[in-house]
């Protein structure tokens, strides 16, 4: 079994790579099936899954094929008899009326069952009891195959669909999701209905979707390959970002040329934001670092990080100074960062709004022209938000954001003439006029206290050493690199969570 092309691990290191929705997946599979042969997409679309198979699980001796009623199905009908054809003890589970599938699913189950694949219709009711009593392993067996749903699901799975979505889920082995995980949403990572299968890898065929990268997708598509089945790449519906490329620094070089950054925020009880986003942009790299506190009895830097300058009531300079600086407002800034707001948004050149600083427009209409009023008068601005602080801008409910966060993030975008990134699992970058696209690097060990602030700040000194890059390949260079530090942390410390000073520390370690 040979292919030209093996499928591809998809990493962020190997980045950026196409992403495509279910529409333009659609429209490039109609494109592809038009100038093939009957059955031939599927049947690479087949030895791809097989081939994965073997290579994930050399060792697998029984394996589960779970064939749904449509073209997924066919994908693993025809997985099954190579894999079979291999020498493996395969069991097909097939799910829905044989008679009403497609003309080329029909043909490979007929060509699995001519070989000799044992195929067994519906959820046997052995199963369908053990899923109801939650035993668990559902079935022996050393590997199973979703390949249930493909881009059809749009509806929660009902019937033995369900019920065999939860039997994968407890089979007690390695699971390979066939084009995406069933249950899941293929633009916006979202469960549909009660569950999804959780995958322990998934190969996507064709296309890459959105879905497996952000919201619950990571959950649940574990590790991802890519067969582009040798077919030529579609023009995109969104970007899955990779590595930035490193900064250069002369040898001659001083200070000056690599920005300043003034912080602004820190109200009485959260001053340690201010700081952690202050020390994040020392260590991203700015010439100077100024923190601004609204808590005016508390202006020394910390102790272990004297390179940090304090200025009282920074945001009152004259507009000249205040030009000067690329701006990170509203770490720990609470109620009092209300009032630094008119300034900051009429006259710095480059602005980061995060936590407080968001809250603060949302609930103000002038602020909110204010900041509109920013891309056309040449100035740029970053939103940081995460999904309840999106919601509250957008007036709708964080549920409803996280329900497709590529169309919150754009319409976010859009609505006030900014550049946002939408914090969460599979951060979202989007501008008013450009395409979407996902962060893959990070993970839980970010959920701490203060990592948001040091993801505003590192992008602020980022930003202040390349004034004349756009506020989106800032915010891709910062949740890629805040990203890849807690995966680092990860990797020597599993399961524990990442101190926001220690990520700081972490991020200025690079690679």
């Amino acid at each position: 079994m040979a292919t030209p092309r093996p499928p591809q691990r998809v990493t962020s290191w190997h980045g950026p790579w196409r992403l495509h929705d279910a529409a333009a997946s659609r429209v490039a599979e109609q494109q592809s099936l038009a100038g093939t042969l009957p059955g031939a997409l599927m049947a690479r679309a087949g030895l791809a899954v097989a081939r994965l198979a073997l290579a994930l699980a050399p060792q697998a001796e029984r394996i589960v094929v779970w064939a749904g009623p449509g073209n997924n199905g066919g994908d693993g009908l025809i997985a099954a008899r190579h894999l079979h054809a291999a020498g493996k003890a395969v069991r097909v589970l097939l799910i829905g009326d044989p008679a009403r599938q497609p003309a080329d699913a029909a043909r490979a189950l007929q060509a699995a069952m001519a070989a000799g694949v044992s195929v067994h219709q519906g959820v046997q009711p052995v199963v369908r009891q053990a899923v109801q009593q939650a035993v668990q392993p559902v079935f022996d067996a050393d590997l199973a195959i979703d390949a249930l749903l493909g881009l059809g699901t749009t509806r929660a799975p009902s019937g033995d669909l369900a019920a065999a979505i939860s039997a994968i889920n407890t089979a007690g082995c390695p699971v390979l999701a066939v084009d995406l995980p069933s249950g899941l949403h293929p633009d916006t990572g979202t469960v549909l209905g009660d569950a999804a299968v959780r995958a322990t890898a998934t190969l996507a065929l064709l296309s890459l979707k959105p879905g497996c990268f952000t919201h619950q997708g990571r959950d649940h598509a574990g590790a991802v390959w890519f067969d582009d089945l040798d077919l030529p790449p579609q023009p995109p519906s969104a970007w899955l970002i990779g590595p930035p490329l490193a900064l250069p620094r002369e040898h001659a070089a001083h200070k000056g040329r690599f920005g300043d950054v003034a912080v602004v925020g820190g109200a009485p009880g959260m001053v340690g934001a201010a700081w952690l986003a202050a020390g994040a942009a020392l260590a991203a790299g700015a010439g100077r670092v100024y923190c601004s506190l609204l808590a005016d009895d508390q202006t020394a830097p910390p102790a272990l990080r004297p390179e940090l300058m304090s200025r009282r009531r920074w945001w009152l300079e004259p507009p000249g100074v205040l030009a000067t600086c690329t701006v990170v407002c509203g770490c720990g800034g609470g109620d009092a960062v209300r009032s630094t707001l008119p300034p900051l948004l009429s006259h710095a050149p480059r602005l980061v709004l995060d936590a407080d600083a968001l809250n603060a427009v949302a609930a103000d209409a002038a602020l909110q022209q204010l900041l509109k009023q920013r891309q056309t008068r040449g100035l740029h601005t970053l939103l940081t938000p995460h999904p309840l602080e999106a919601a509250r801008l957008l007036r709708i409910t964080a549920t409803d954001v996280q329900r497709d966060r590529l169309a919150a993030a754009l319409a976010l975008a859009r609505a006030l003439g900014v550049t946002v990134l939408l914090k969460g699992s599979g951060s979202v970058i989007v501008s008013p006029d450009g395409l979407p696209s996902i962060n893959s690097t990070g993970n839980a060990a970010l959920a701490t206290a203060g990592t948001g602030d040091v993801l505003a700040g590192w992008a602020g000194g980022l930003w202040a050493q390349q004034p004349a890059a756009s506020a989106a390949a800032i915010a891709r260079a910062a949740a890629w690199q805040h990203g890849h530090a807690a995966d680092r942390h990860a990797e020597l410390a599993p399961g524990r969570p990442l101190r926001a000073g220690d990520l700081i520390e972490a991020l200025a370690g690079g690679r």
